[in-house]
């Protein structure tokens, strides 16, 4: 394309503007957003953070500006409201925040500018999620869907418990570890409600559409039929990997019953207007950070140098830290 050319975007989609010797725009939708990301501090401490940058090189928040479909298949939609299919199915962005069989608690961090993706602590120390025999760290590749938020103010009627102030949580359980930071998109599969602490903390179950396997994939009983015991060391795994810590075990929603994709799906939608509220200021997201890059209708929208400024601020990537040795005990833990 000829011409200096600028990138912007709506809440929840990508439009490429022409500059002043054009007279006309246009709105393009690539079928893969490209993204990247920049470490800073020493991994194995508090001070580690993994930022993310868009196809441009411009720091982003992968909370706000990654968009939570992978593709829209309508320009006139702000923000965008269908996805783009593989075949019949929806395709969803996923942030990888943990890889399989690794231990560290990281997470996107939401009350941080940008959000970038940190080890959560828990009275200033490190937190690790235990080995519950047989596993190893988390059993699938563990992260979040963009543009969704667990909205603490409302109160599911199937749960009968408040949502967790998150954007909701994916498991992805295809062959490949994935990287953390890494964007996947994934094909929805179901849903599990756990309790956490007294709030609603969904787990979509999803797999990567790139997946060798993805398309023996299109609902939750496929997950049984394929992979048989996934789903029910899924739940174990939820319920008791707390339990090494001390903790009692967690609770889940519907009995630990997975609901199917188009509940799943329900879900998401609802969560993604719940994240349109925050984003466009129509609610009160407390200590939430909503500094976006990219959505240029926000309210929160910074400029690109005030984004660098926060990254730059830092400090530079260091040598990783040591990981404790507890952190390859196995625990056996009665079920």
């Amino acid at each position: 394309m000829n011409g200096p050319w600028r990138l912007s975007s709506g809440l929840g989609r990508a439009i490429l503007t022409c500059g002043s010797r054009c007279a006309h725009s246009l709105r393009l939708f690539p079928r893969t957003m490209h993204f990247s990301t920049e470490e800073r501090g020493q991994a194995g401490s508090t001070d580690y953070r993994l930022y993310f940058k868009g196809a441009d090189g411009k720091y982003i928040s992968p909370f706000h500006d990654i968009p939570l479909y992978a593709e829209t298949k309508t320009e006139d939609e702000i923000p965008a409201k269908k996805s783009r299919t593989n075949g019949k199915e929806e395709v969803f962005n996923m942030v990888v925040e943990v890889p399989r069989w690794t231990n560290a608690k990281m997470e996107i961090a939401t009350k941080e500018s940008l959000n970038p993706i940190k080890q959560d602590t828990k009275k200033g120390k490190l937190r690790y999620v235990a080995n519950i025999f047989p596993h190893k760290g988390y059993i699938w590749n563990y992260g979040a869907f963009p543009q969704t938020w667990e909205d603490p103010h409302h109160m599911d009627e199937g749960t009968g418990c408040y949502g967790d102030n998150d954007p909701i949580d994916v498991c992805e359980i295809g062959s490949k570890v994935s990287s953390r930071g890494e964007v996947i998109q994934v094909k929805v599969l179901g849903v599990l409600a756990l309790i956490d602490e007294g709030e609603t903390d969904w787990k979509v179950i999803a797999i990567n559409v790139e997946d060798p396997e993805a398309e023996k994939f299109s609902d939750i009983d496929d997950v049984r039929k394929y992979k048989p015991g996934y789903l029910e060391a899924t739940v174990n795994w939820l319920r008791l990997y707390k339990v090494p810590n001390g903790n009692p075990e967690n609770q889940f929603g519907f009995n630990g019953e997975f609901k199917d994709k188009k509940f799943a799906q329900a879900i998401i939608s609802t969560t993604h207007q719940y994240w349109k509220n925050l984003i466009q200021k129509k609610i009160d997201g407390g200590s939430i950070n909503c500094m976006t890059t990219a959505l240029h209708e926000s309210p929160f929208w910074c400029r690109e140098e005030v984004a660098r400024d926060i990254v730059e601020s830092e400090p530079p990537l260091t040598t990783p830290g040591p990981v404790p040795a507890e952190v390859d005990v196995w625990h056996y833990v009665n079920k």
